[in-house]
Order: C-alpha cells, then sequence, then structure tokens
C-alpha cells in the first residue's frame, strides 16, 4: 500500500524551528517529486513548495528565507524545514505526491497524501 506519513509539527512559541518529515512506505521516494501544502482554517490550502526529482525546490507561497525542504532518498523521506516560526504559519501541514508520470513533476495534484500534521504558533 502507497502510503505517506508525516511526523514533526506540534506547539512551538514564535521564533522557533521545526522540521517536519513525510516518509514514503509502499513506494521509493527516488522517482516521485514531493509538495508540501498547508490548510489554514478561513484560507484554504495553499501551496508551499515543490522538492522536484534532481532536489530543486520549486517556491510556491513559502518564503524562501524561512522554509527549506529536502529529500533523503536512502531514508526514502522528504522534509521540511522552518524556521523564524510565526503565528501565521499555524496549521496543518501535508505532503503528499502523485501516481506514475504525474509523480515525476511538480507540482503535485495530490493522489497520495500525508496525514498531516498540525503546526501551531503561539506564545
Amino acid at each position: 500500500q502507497e502510503e505517506l506519513v508525516q511526523s514533526g509539527g506540534g506547539l512551538v512559541d514564535p521564533g522557533a524551528s521545526l522540521r517536519l518529515s513525510c516518509k514514503a512506505s509502499g513506494f521509493g521516494l527516488d522517482d516521485h517529486v514531493i509538495q508540501w501544502t498547508r490548510q489554514v482554517p478561513g484560507k484554504g490550502r495553499e501551496g508551499l513548495l515543490c522538492i522536484a526529482l534532481d532536489g530543486t525546490v520549486h517556491y510556491g507561497a513559502a518564503q524562501q528565507d524561512r522554509f527549506t525542504a529536502a529529500r533523503s532518498n536512502g531514508q526514502n523521506t522528504a522534509f521540511l524545514q522552518i524556521n523564524n516560526l510565526k503565528v501565521e504559519d499555524s496549521g496543518v501541514y501535508y505532503c503528499m505526491t502523485d501516481r506514475g508520470e504525474y509523480g515525476t513533476r511538480c507540482p503535485a495534484i495530490g493522489q497520495i497524501k500525508g496525514q498531516g500534521t498540525a503546526v501551531e504558533v503561539s506564545s
């Protein structure tokens, strides 16, 4: 069964850093892009960035000076690092990819989606 299992997140203070993980099982990440999105109540879902097959990060709504992303094909895991967290970063973060050929290019539609991980930034 193809799935993405997320970890990380939680309640943090403004200015803190977090690293979210997205581990694939049932398929290899080495031939799939990984899209990170964020769901904020009342604002809908926004595409943050996408990690291409070669590791290039294509930025969407994410601020490049605070959000970084990487993939470890050896661990079959993708990571999203968020630095200097702000209250407006609060939300549920999802990683996703697609099957077959659609999974090889950014952005991903989300045929395979992680369960989501909540981030709350509050003092």
